[in-house]
């Protein structure tokens, strides 16, 4: 028995029935050859962490742009304090930690530059719309290649994971439906906190009835909350929250659209106006010049047209490199300072 089918085994003593194992995964789109020492979900987790999408999400922005502070969250520190969340429940509910893993850190790799500005205005600009969640297995499927040349090609249980971590879709593994609920729970708090220190609220804004059931402080209302899935998920066969958490939780996200996403002072029109122009004059440009794209664009174009192509050259931009790229495209060397 190899260190692999050592593990294998373990699941089953140590991760309730209900737990996905790595042993019983539904498989890859391709079938390959099984690793002597790491698992499937093991494999998928190493696979998206040394992808190339995993290293770019350190410079595309959560919500406030990275160049405003250093301390505030990127789409890659989102990303590890999702899986930090969802593996703390997943350990504690005796779900597969690997499997929640390797959705969490995959779940945002579909996410364009400028957050969810940057993904209006795609969504608007692209014929066939534009989902970071479709993105994601887009991502993993497609774009990111290996010397198999067949995507990352991941198990099934982490490519739903990944596509239905939001949307409408619901994660057929609990490992999953934890990884969709973290990622709620991380966005909204840390996305308070950030808020907090960009002056845009200030802690006595925040709702009482949120004060009162999770705290007071960052590290009090993720505690809270995290302690509430486990406390109503065990033994229930699904993950969810009490009641009352769920709706106060709810009440917290709407507080933050309406103070903080949807805010002027996030939104400003003037920067927004900017990233509209940017992402419509890069759309525009590259269909009419498909030649211009990078040579790995030629495969996409000849399988799913120019369009798709162009979309995911600019959903896979970073923050700075799309200004570098409008910049050395668009405006004369003259003007440059």
């Amino acid at each position: 028995m190899n260190i692999r089918e050592e593990r294998e085994e373990l699941e089953y003593r140590i991760l309730t029935g209900a737990a996905c194992k790595a042993r019983e995964s539904r498989g890859r789109l391709i079938p390959e050859e099984e690793c002597a020492i790491r698992t499937v979900f093991q494999r998928d987790r190493d696979r998206i962490v040394h992808s190339k999408a995993f290293r770019r999400l350190m410079h595309k922005t959560q919500v406030f742009m990275a160049a405003e502070g250093d301390h505030y969250r990127t789409r890659l520190t989102h990303t590890l304090e999702v899986s930090q969340i969802s593996r703390t429940i997943s350990r504690a509910l005796g779900l597969n930690e690997d499997l929640t893993e390797a959705i969490a850190l995959g779940h945002d790799l579909g996410h364009t530059p400028f957050g969810h500005a940057g993904e209006f205005y795609l969504n608007e600009i692209h014929p066939g719309g534009f989902s970071h969640n479709v993105q994601s297995l887009r991502v993993v499927d497609v774009l990111e290649r290996r010397q198999s040349g067949a995507g990352l090609n991941l198990t099934a249980e982490v490519r739903d994971g990944i596509v239905n971590h939001s949307g409408p879709g619901i994660p057929f593994t609990l490992e999953g439906r934890v990884v969709r609920l973290s990622d709620r729970i991380a966005y909204i708090n840390h996305d308070i906190d950030d808020a907090v220190r960009a002056g845009i609220i200030s802690a006595s804004d925040i709702p009482r009835d949120s004060n009162e059931l999770f705290g007071t402080t960052h590290g009090g209302r993720i505690d809270s909350l995290v302690k509430d899935v486990i406390e109503n998920s065990r033994g229930k066969g699904d993950i969810a929250q009490s009641a009352d958490a769920a709706r106060v939780m709810d009440e917290l996200r709407d507080f933050m659209f309406e103070q903080v996403y949807n805010s002027t002072l996030v939104k400003k029109p003037a920067e927004m106006f900017k990233i509209e122009q940017l992402m419509r004059t890069f759309y525009g440009f590259y269909l009419e010049r498909p030649e211009e794209l990078p040579s790995e664009y030629s495969a996409i174009i000849e399988r799913d047209g120019c369009r798709e192509a162009v979309k995911d050259f600019i959903a896979g931009m970073t923050d700075r490199y799309a200004v570098k790229l409008y910049e050395d495209r668009f405006v004369p060397e003259a003007w440059k300072l």
